[in-house]
């Protein structure tokens, strides 16, 4: 008695930013076809040069991403040999003070530009005499005195405070450290001498 009325479904795509929701006037996509839009094209390489490439591109954004990490201070980012909280107790610990050693590398550079500079005959010989007789013993054995003392020290008060931690190489550590240009440390000092953090760059 009724006839059965056949309604012919809309094979075109729908838009996934469709505002008219499935099943009212619009068919339900099928499963593979939404899949389908959501997947993101992937540019695979063609031949090995292109391969290469992407490979390059991926290794120097790496190095672009764990340099700003250290440079944060993130220690995910760090070497082997700066990581735990022994080694960033002295570097802490160095950085937050103002040592001898740390003037070595400028006096020595400030030595080798005194011999570029022209001073008359006897002056000259009088400054060279002065700096290889008295100020480059006294930096030395400064420099040697500081860099034992440091290690020492170092060493002792991350016995004290980080009794699980080991102790190899900590003092070493803090010594070359100490021996180094404030603004060529790296990582870089997270104090002011005197203890102040540094402060954060907006």
């Amino acid at each position: 008695m009724f006839r059965r009325t056949q309604t012919t479904a809309d094979d075109s795509p729908v838009s996934a930013n469709d505002p008219k929701p499935a099943g009212k006037g619009r068919p339900t996509p099928k499963r593979r076809d939404a899949e389908g839009r959501r997947r993101q094209p992937v540019n695979a390489p063609q031949n090995r040069k292109e391969a290469y490439k992407q490979l390059r591109e991926r290794q120097a954004n790496d190095r672009v991403k764990a340099r700003e990490g250290m440079m944060r201070g993130d220690e995910r980012y760090f070497p082997a040999r700066d990581r735990g909280p022994a080694r960033k107790f002295a570097r802490d610990w160095v950085d937050s003070r103002r040592i001898i050693s740390q003037y070595f590398l400028p006096f020595s550079l400030l030595i080798l530009l005194l011999t570029w500079v022209p001073f008359p005959g006897d002056t000259r010989q009088y400054i060279y005499a002065a700096v290889i007789t008295v100020g480059w013993p006294i930096m030395m054995v400064g420099v040697l005195f500081t860099s034992v003392w440091v290690s020492w020290k170092v060493k002792k008060l991350v016995t004290e405070k980080f009794p699980g931690e080991s102790v190899k190489g900590v003092g070493f550590y803090a010594a070359m450290r100490a021996l180094q240009i404030r603004k060529l440390r790296f990582p870089p000092p997270a104090f002011l001498p005197g203890g102040k953090p540094v402060p954060a760059k907006k």
